[in-house]
């Protein structure tokens, strides 16, 4: 039987049988302390996934210094890759909270983020490594971008819906950091014996440079060992949280569910896919140009902005946020588009740059907006629901929003993040065929536009069917 809302939570040990995160009471006095421990440790053991997954934006563009023969079009699959099974696994990733729990899901999904790492780094030593090889390291770095699902799913049951915001922009934003922190890191890394002769001996470039690419994968060993203890030894299980899979499997049928992945596409569909994208995109398109000197760039300010969007959604509403952004989306990659190499014109790179942090930061205000409106949306759709039902009937009816909300959450994180997929195999392919990534970039356009009609007809204008 729960406590009741006077008394002390009645739970220790790393299993919690009674969480009541919308009773002020037992808020103020235990639930945000826990809340606040779980989120602090959720947020590296993220940063660490996006970082594992992106390894492979930073590393491409390195591997024909040292001897791979690779063509471009490999190479962008290489950068893609990772996006393709990452935005797979999010799909199963996104259920495991409430049938395993939160702390020992995190634990076990930051420790196998160890098996691409230590992967990537004996594959790199041998020039001779195939191709397929690198594809199957790529695909196992996606086990990093199924995290962000369970991760925020998590999340998302410690909180009060009135601190979701927050609580998830924190949670995504510093986690989004790690594809910043992958393409600083490993520019830096691969140039020191970092970890001595235990590691490998450096790899010589043509021009006599002495890298050490092992250390891309290296590098990330002794944090994910750290950050799976503290996950294991520091986190929670919620027992409220629990629910199976055919409890979770009904927002298959809910529309809003949907409507929300084809927008979570346009926000963080673009950041993922920008960020696995940029190094290749700058490295073609202005080739005396160093890429990896500004391609962290992006992906920090978009994830640095995640935050800052979270706490507007709160002040002004997901749907009014979401809307905005995706018209500026717009305009930002009309500027990309204008300041590209074109013709006898050898293009604006400073220019290009800055219209592409504009799109980065969107791309993160967007990101915390979209996920604001889904709770909001559900808990709506339950309240109009059990309007005329008894006290319990409206507990009920609130469990089933929770539920709804993080499974929508973290769905919605699966299919959003298949754009780390298409948007550098659209450049890949765009190149190829027409010779440069406008073709791409005008695709990008029209999607953005059917972002702006689904945000205002359902979420945003006056009568909306449900206002966010």
């Amino acid at each position: 039987m729960s406590a009741s809302a006077t008394q002390p939570i009645p739970n220790s040990g790393p299993v919690l049988e009674d969480w009541r995160p919308e009773d002020a009471q037992f808020w103020e006095t235990t639930g945000k302390r826990i809340a606040n421990r779980n989120l602090a440790i959720s947020i590296p053991a993220l940063l660490l996934a996006f970082a594992v997954w992106m390894m492979f934006s930073a590393v491409t563009v390195s591997l024909p210094k040292i001897g791979f023969t690779f063509s471009t079009d490999e190479l962008f699959w290489l950068a893609a890759l990772p996006g393709l099974s990452g935005a797979t696994l999010r799909i199963f990733y996104s259920f495991m909270i409430p049938i395993f729990g939160g702390r020992r899901w995190t634990a076990i999904s930051t420790a196998s983020l160890i098996i691409p790492a230590v992967w990537l780094g004996y594959a790199v030593q041998d020039p001779s490594t195939p191709f397929w090889q690198f594809a199957t390291i790529a695909v196992l770095a996606g086990l990093g971008g199924g995290n962000f699902a369970s991760s925020m799913s998590n999340i998302s049951f410690f909180f009060p819906k009135a601190k979701q915001g927050y609580a998830l922009g924190m949670n995504a934003g510093l986690g989004n950091v790690g594809v910043s922190v992958t393409q600083f890191v490993i520019p830096a890394v691969i140039t020191m014996g970092l970890f001595g002769a235990i590691a490998g001996n450096p790899q010589t470039t043509a021009d006599g440079q002495t890298l050490y690419l092992q250390n891309a994968g290296f590098v990330w060993l002794p944090f994910l060992v750290v950050c799976t203890f503290a996950a294991w030894f520091g986190m929670n299980d919620l027992v409220s949280a629990r629910s199976s899979f055919s409890d979770q499997a009904i927002i298959f049928k809910r529309k809003h569910n949907w409507l929300m992945c084809w927008l979570y596409i346009g926000t963080f569909g673009s950041f993922i896919g920008y960020s696995a994208g940029f190094p290749m995109l700058i490295k073609t398109q202005f080739p005396e140009v160093n890429a990896l000197s500004y391609a962290f760039l992006g992906p920090l300010v978009g994830a640095l902005s995640r935050p800052f969007g979270g706490w507007l959604s709160d002040k002004l509403g997901g749907a009014f946020l979401t809307f905005w952004v995706f018209l500026l989306m717009i305009a930002a990659v009309f500027g990309v588009l204008y300041f590209l190499p074109s013709g006898a014109s050898g293009g604006n790179f400073a220019a290009f740059l800055a219209a592409f942090m504009a799109l980065f930061v969107l791309t993160g205000v967007g990101n915390a907006s979209t996920f604001r409106m889904i709770p909001i949306i559900f808990r709506t759709q339950q309240d109009r629901w059990s309007a005329h039902s008894d006290a319990a009937g409206k507990a009920a009816a609130t469990r089933q929003a929770g539920i709804e909300s993080a499974a929508v959450i973290g769905f919605s994180s699966a299919i959003g993040a298949y754009g780390g997929f298409f948007v550098p195999k659209s450049y890949g392919t765009s190149i190829a065929l027409t010779g440069g990534p406008e073709a791409a970039l005008y695709t990008f356009v029209v999607f953005y536009a059917s972002c702006v009609l689904i945000t205002w007809w359902w979420y945003f204008r006056k009568g909306a069917e449900v206002p966010c």
